[in-house]
């Protein structure tokens, strides 16, 4: 099939360069790219992130994360009012 597009110079490119390293023609790096973009939409994998033991000391409970925060917060801020003094 024959068709006009027409492409951003940064997609030109982009092109250009896998056309050089593939030593391939232009319409094979435009098909190519093409391929693989339109397969990596039907194969999309759940985003997973990665995670990582914090060495929590006991007692330390995380699910009142915010609450600890500010009750830290508050014992700095009171620290800096009495060195004030």
């Amino acid at each position: 099939m024959r068709t006009t597009v027409t492409l951003d110079d940064d997609v030109v490119a982009s092109l250009e360069r896998i056309q050089q390293e593939r030593r391939v023609s232009f319409k094979e790096a435009i098909n190519s790219t093409l391929r693989v973009g339109l397969a990596g939409e039907r194969e999309a994998r759940p985003y997973r992130l990665p995670t990582y033991r914090m060495g929590v000391r006991p007692g330390i409970d995380l699910d009142r994360a915010l609450q600890l925060d500010a009750a830290l917060e508050d014992e700095e801020t009171l620290r800096q009012l009495e060195l004030r003094k």
